[in-house]
């Protein structure tokens, strides 16, 4: 079975001869792993491939064409203001989530004379190259193939920070509902652009960050009314396209898996461990309505020690042995405090858990 005969099996939550295999690695991972790498930049395997091939094509930045400009350097960061008016510090010598430190869009005033207008569907918004060789890769591999974006509420996350877009969404709902319609209108443009020039992936995938440890950043009830038509009108653009939905989110978003699947989201990503994510729990209580992808607990593969890998993965068991319906990933992506051979060890042994007699 190939990976992408298998993706589309447990998307369909049909009998597969193994659960689906994929990850992301940090670039610090990529470097510490050496040999662990293809030229293509694909992780390296013992007898077997990752099931996904993932492409990320569009650039949401509002001015697209802005050149960071540098503020402050010192040896290990770098304060720096980019397209979208946002001034962050960024470590030097490793990669990590920036330091918000502040943003130029902060009231519906100064997006609407500043902002707004910047987002159009230029053409130097898409990576037609990268999308190229991600449809070679994937024909080459017999993947599937996904092309990735981020969405509405990252977007406006990278345009307002957290403390504003959280503020307004609360006292000036307007003005967010204003950015969730340009940004969701400014994603289907694109995916259209590129779609017309070089065709449709195997599967359409959107990334936000939606929760912290045990909580989410808005309630569910404000999810709804202001974030969840974007949702709809993704879901409907994929839908009459023919092609699936995958939604990552990072945190705590167990209250509204079920507005996820309401609107038609295929599969469900991340579902981050230490953030009070179960992906059993979900497993067991969705599984006959959406696919799943993710759920180990990173920490676990930190420790590179075989007893606690293979608990985290017996804790896993129910899913991997349930013959379809899951892609076997961690909840996060792999670090480089992983070492490469304790990597190859636990997908071996994930996979061996999880292989059935079709």
């Amino acid at each position: 079975m190939t990976g992408k005969e298998r993706i589309s099996k447990i998307l369909k939550r049909q009998t597969v001869d193994r659960v689906g295999l994929f990850e992301e690695f940090w670039t610090d991972t990529r470097k510490a792993w050496h040999d662990g790498f293809d030229d293509a930049g694909a992780v390296i395997l013992p007898n077997l491939k990752l099931d996904i091939e993932k492409a990320w094509p569009f650039d949401f930045t509002a001015d697209v064409a802005f050149t960071p400009q540098i503020i402050e350097e010192t040896d290990e960061n770098i304060l720096a203001l980019d397209g979208n008016g946002a001034t962050l510090r960024t470590h030097k010598l490793h990669v990590s989530t920036p330091e918000h430190v502040d943003f130029r869009c902060c009231s519906p005033e100064i997006w609407r004379m500043e902002y707004k207008s910047l987002l159009e569907n230029v053409e130097n918004r898409v990576n037609y190259t990268g999308y190229e060789i991600s449809i070679s890769n994937s024909i080459r591999e017999k993947s599937f193939l996904l092309c990735s974006s981020w969405h509405v509420f990252q977007n406006m996350l990278n345009l307002c920070g957290h403390e504003i877009l959280l503020m307004a969404m609360a006292e000036s709902p307007d003005w967010v509902h204003d950015m969730v319609a340009t940004f969701s209108k400014l994603s289907i443009q694109l995916h259209e652009m590129l779609f017309d020039k070089y065709g449709l992936p195997d599967g359409l995938y959107i990334m936000e960050d939606l929760g912290y440890k045990h909580s989410m950043f808005m309630s569910p009830s404000m999810f709804c009314e202001i974030i969840k038509p974007a949702y709809e009108e993704i879901c409907s653009y994929s839908k009459n396209l023919g092609i699936p939905l995958f939604f990552h989110s990072c945190g705590y978003i167990e209250p509204i898996v079920p507005e996820l699947i309401d609107v038609g989201i295929d599969c469900l990503t991340a579902m981050e461990v230490k953030a009070g994510m179960d992906v059993v729990k979900l497993f067991n209580n969705y599984g006959n309505q959406i696919s799943f992808m993710g759920g180990v607990d990173t920490r676990a593969l930190c420790t590179n020690d075989p007893v606690l890998i293979e608990a985290e993965l017996q804790r896993m068991s129910p899913i991997l042995k349930n013959g379809s319906g899951y892609i076997l990933s961690s909840d996060h992506s792999i670090p480089d405090t992983v070492d490469y051979k304790t990597y190859c060890w636990f997908v071996e042994r994930g996979l061996e858990m999880s292989r059935q007699i079709i």
